[in-house]
């Protein structure tokens, strides 16, 4: 079965930090595609050990953006 999960993707330091929200799953690495495919695995283990999130999103897309704020 496949799953599709969000991954938001951070430079911090000299490492770049990838989280995946739905599962509360981070890993990082030293470039962006790095990080990513370290995240799959992390998920990947999580799945294993884990097993599937009982519901997954299936009514819509998530995405993320930008709110501004002047203070």
């Amino acid at each position: 079965m496949n799953y599709r999960f969000s991954a938001l993707i951070t430079k911090e330091d000299e490492f770049y930090v990838a989280r995946c929200p739905e599962l509360d799953v981070t890993s990082q690495g030293l470039d962006v595609e790095s990080a990513r495919a370290n995240l799959r695995e992390a998920i990947e283990l999580y799945l294993e050990t884990w097993g599937a999130p009982e519901s997954t999103s299936t009514t819509g897309e998530s995405f993320w953006t930008f709110v501004e704020v002047t203070k």
